[in-house]
Formats: C-alpha cells, structure tokens, sequence
C-alpha cells in the first residue's frame, strides 16, 4: 500500500464510517474505536438510481419485461414485421413447451438490446384485416394461431401425427361441458371464426387468460388504461432557472454537486446509451446516479430506435428516481453518429417522431429533447419541426446554436434559435444552448428573445463553475487563485466520496481532476482583461498570472495540470500519463468536442 495522503479522510469528516478500512489512502486519520462498516454507508444515504443485483441478472437473460413499451410500440405500428415475428416466437415458446407446460420464466423478451430494427421500414399503421372473421380475432389468440403454423411445419417433416398444441386443445376439449364440444372438430386449431357460439368464446377466453400470466395479457383490453390525457402528463417549470448541460465525461456527480453549490438549479446526468442500459452495464448505469443535492434532475438518454428508446424510459421510471427524461438528438461524435444515432436523427424526421411518440406514450415524466440546428451546415431544419415536436409528446426541447458538421466551430446561431422559439407553440418550452460564458450573455439571450424559458450552459461551466454564481448576483467575479483551488478541493472531496478513498478511487478522482482542469485551464482573470467580458472562443496568449498559482492554472500543459492534482492527491504513479479525451484545449479544430 502506498504512503498516507494528506489530509482528512472524507468519511470520516463526514461524520461515517469509512468502508475501505486499512486500504483507505487517508486510514491514519481514522479513529482507532470506529465501527467498520461493510458498505458505503455514506454513499447510500446520499446517492440514489443504483442498479439493483436483481435487476442486472434480469437485464444479463432477457428476461426483464417491458410491458408497457411494447404496448406502446406496437399501438403506434412501430414495431416492424421483424420485431412482431420476433415477439409471436416468444409468445409461443412462452405459453406452450415442449410437454405442454407453461415456460414464461425462460424465453420472454428476447429482443431487450437487439438495435437492429429500422423504423424507416415499419408501416405507419398495422393491415386492416382480410375478413370480418379475421377482425373478430383478438390479440391474445393470434400467437396461438402463428405457433400452430410454426409447429405443424415442424411436425410435418418429422411425420407426427399431431402437434403439441392440437394435443393440448384436445385435452381441453373433453373436459370442457358438452355444449363445448365445438373445439373438437377435426381442426382444432384455436381459431375464433370455428368458435359458433359467443359463450364457448367466452369461456375459452376466460380458461387461455387463467392458463398466461398477467404480465402476458398486455395486447388486449389495457392499453387503452395505460394512455393518459396529455394534460395528465407531469410537466417540469425551466423558466429562469439555470441549467447545468449534460456533460459527457466530465459533468459527472462530483462536478454537479460543485456546480450545485455555485447556484445551478437544473441538473442533468451524462449521456447514457440506451442499448448498454438494456444490457445492464454497470459502467453505464452510473451515468445516471444522483446525489440527494440535486433537487432538480435529469437524466440523458441516447438510442437510435423507438422500440429502444421506450424499454429504456419504462426500464428509468422503474427503477430510478428522477425528475425528467432527456433524449439526445444532437450528440455529434462519430460513434453515435455511425450507429444511427444522436444528430443522425436530424436526417430522419418521422425516426424522430416515432421516438418522441413511444417515449411520452410510455412514461410519465417529462420527455425532453436536445437537438442541434440541422446536420449540415447552411441547412437548418429544426424551424421546420418545433411546432410538430410538442405535439409528439414532448415537455421541452433544448437547441444547440451549431450544425453537426460544425461540432463546436464558429460561434453559436442565436438568431436562428430566437427564430425557432418563435415557432414553437405555447405548450413546449424552448431552451437555447450555446456559447454563455457571463452574466451579460445570459442577459443579452433573454432579453432578445423573450419566448426562450431559459438558457442552457455547458462548455461555460467547465471552464468557470461559478458561472452561475454571477448570473444570480449579476457581477464578474475576479475570483482569487486560491479560491478557484478550494473549488478542486471541493471537488476531489465530492470525488473520493463518490469513487472511493482507497488507491483505486484516488486515481479514479485524479483521472477526471485532469479531464476538468484541461477546460478550466482557459480561463483568464477578470483582473488581467482589456475588454470584459471573456468570449468563449477567445485564445489568449501565454500570460503570467497574479500569482505563481494562477500561472500554472493558466497553463495548458498536461504536465502542469498533473502538478495541480498532485498538490491535491499526492504523487502520481510511475509511469503515468495523461492526454485529454475531448480535446478541449484546442479552440477552432473541427473535432473538437
């Protein structure tokens, strides 16, 4: 183990016992009657939307149920011919095994991650039905008549004389009352246009819906209970309150919790990709935890399919405490991009309604969306969908000033925004984003365009936190060097809470330190500054500070910020490195971001 950090361990400050015991890197300041503790107990008070050991299995076999999105999905017709083939399989081998018995436990919800279903091809409604026999049949039964088929086939080349299903039909037809007897015509597939009698359907309705669970009866009568009225819908209020932007990588849960005490009133977890939710990945499932001092918070969500999108927010409405829902539809890079996602969905209004229609249709909360001005440059395109993204279901929708192709280059298009939100109808809120970086930024955004409830910050937070302090007080701060350090001791205290005191959580904190500190590393002093105030693109040359410790803020050397974060969690190891992963530093490259 190596040598004791400085300083007090933060359990122990926090008046808890510290789980890590003897591998805590601050164990000398432990107290030597202290009960130990078996788990983050602090951590568990002060921290929610935990994934449960239970769930995760559930998520790892497919077997978690969706009932409500698939509802949804398929009430919309955006299930697609694959995605219902898929499901009436599942139904099959879920109601009738191999020796008649019920096997719901084993085969049900195959399809919990499967991307690969393109909403492009999925007719806007289902096919009428050929005849009114056809139209009499009910979703429960329509399983059970593709599963004959798929057995009959089976059985055909295998030279049986009878199906498994026929077997199981005909065995409740001899103990069915005579008058019954119509389900032992020689076809005795469970057809309801051979079924005569409305009390023999009846009663065959009543013995199939005691033989499936609950869970299965999803795509009869309740659909309509699960819809509500859209004045029904939880609505959240942004008007003049400071939104802190999802942030990926670095607008982690230590970092709110700064930006919390700095004044920011909104907050939002980190972009989570739908598809590793559904697949119970635990790295991804701490994008969405939140501490118990943000008061106001979201979570981001990024898919590139309705189907997807909906399992997801049922799948955080179930198991997460959280305020609203933001779906990604503007995220640039490259990888999300390709796998049909994020701004890709620009290109793909009717995708972008679908989702928007599954996700609001599915969950109670808020559904929000993020999107950018269009996916080329010189052809925006969000003016032409605002009024139509309200009546699809959403709460608010949050617009980037910049093209995808522009990433974070030139500067963000506020009077195209100002344009937009001018659009939109009274009942969604519109959120502009982009390049504020003062109090007179936010004040200069709000009094153009008096229609935008509020303003979004993002970049402008990383770089100075206590943005929001002089938006509320509405001054600059010519905040010290020292100062600006207590803000990191802030956050590597919130970080070793979060990750861990032992040797492990101490790099974890270190690694995301260096990730901030490649933004904050661009700030200059009000005290040193011609023009006040600071524009965001703004580089300035190599300066010396007002002290010692401001110049090395001001570097933009990894070496440098390696410094930083050695005067706050000791030495690094030998060997280390460190290369920002978004890189920040750079102020007019294309990929920056």
């Amino acid at each position: 183990k190596p040598a004791d950090l400085e300083g007090d361990c933060p359990f122990i400050k926090a008046d808890a016992p510290c789980p890590y015991g003897l591998a805590c890197r601050f164990a000398g300041t432990h107290k030597d009657n202290a009960p130990a503790a078996t788990s983050n107990l602090l951590k568990k008070s002060s921290e929610v939307n935990g994934l449960s050991k239970d769930v995760q299995k559930l998520l790892w076999k497919n077997k978690m149920r969706f009932t409500k999105a698939d509802v949804v999905v398929k009430s919309l017709g955006l299930a697609g011919p694959n995605w219902k083939v898929k499901k009436l399989v599942d139904k099959e081998e879920d109601e009738v095994g191999l020796d008649g018995s019920h096997a719901a436990d084993e085969t049900d919800c195959k399809k919990v991650v499967d991307d690969s279903v393109d909403c492009s091809e999925c007719p806007s409604t289902f096919p009428a039905a050929v005849n009114a026999e056809e139209a009499c049949e009910t979703d429960e039964l329509r399983p059970l008549k593709k599963a004959k088929l798929v057995v009959d086939e089976k059985s055909s080349d295998e030279g049986e004389g009878a199906t498994v299903l026929e077997k199981d039909n005909e065995k409740n037809s001899a103990e069915t009352e005579p008058a019954d007897n119509v389900l032992a015509e020689p076809d005795r597939s469970p057809k309801i246009s051979n079924l005569k009698d409305a009390t023999v359907l009846e009663k065959y309705n009543e013995k199939k819906s005691a033989e499936t669970e609950p869970a299965d009866d999803v795509h009869a009568e309740p659909d309509k209970s699960l819809k509500i009225h859209p004045r029904e819908k939880m609505l959240i209020d942004f008007r003049e309150k400071l939104y802190l932007a999802p942030l990926t990588t670095v607008g982690n849960l230590p970092f709110r919790r700064v930006c919390k005490t700095l004044g920011a009133d909104v907050t939002c977890g980190e972009m989570a990709m739908c598809t590793n939710l559904l697949q119970g990945q635990a790295s991804e499932w701490a994008l969405l935890r939140r501490h118990s001092s943000e008061d106001l918070f979201g979570v981001q969500i990024c898919g590139a399919y309705p189907d997807t999108i909906a399992r997801t927010v049922e799948l955080i409405e179930k198991e997460c405490t959280v305020d609203f829902i933001d779906i990604n539809m503007g995220c640039p890079i490259d990888i999300v991009v390709d796998k049909g996602a994020g701004s890709f969905l620009l290109t793909k209004p009717l995708r972008m309604k679908g989702i928007i229609q599954a996700a609001s249709g599915t969950v109670d909360k808020p559904i929000t969306v993020k999107v950018r001005t269009g996916y080329f440059g010189g052809k925006n395109r969000i003016d032409s969908l605002i009024a139509d993204i309200g009546s699809w279901g959403a709460t608010a929708v949050t617009i980037h000033g910049r093209s995808r192709q522009q990433r974070y280059s030139k500067l963000a298009d506020w009077d195209y925004i100002h344009q937009c939100a001018q659009k939109a109808p009274c009942t969604l809120q519109v959120l502009g984003n982009g390049d504020i970086f003062s109090y007179l930024d936010w004040n200069n955004r709000k009094t153009d365009c008096p229609e935008l409830s509020t303003c979004m910050i993002a970049r402008g937070a990383l770089i100075k936190p206590w943005l929001f302090t002089e938006i509320k007080e509405q001054r600059h701060w010519d905040i010290s060097s020292q100062e600006r350090l207590n803000i990191l001791k802030e956050y590597v205290r919130f970080g070793l809470e979060h990750w861990g005191s032992d040797k492990k959580g101490v790099e974890t904190t270190r690694h995301f330190l260096l990730e901030w500190l490649s933004y904050a590393c661009r700030y200059i002093p009000v005290g040193l500054l011609d023009v006040i105030p600071q524009r965001l693109n703004w580089r300035p040359p190599s300066y010396y500070g007002r002290d010692d410790l401001e110049t090395l803020m001001a570097s933009d050397s990894a070496a440098d910020w390696i410094r930083i974060s050695e005067m706050l969690l000791g030495k690094v190891p030998d060997g280390f490195t460190f290369a920002p992963k978004h890189k920040s530093n750079a102020y007019d490259r294309a990929e920056n971001g």
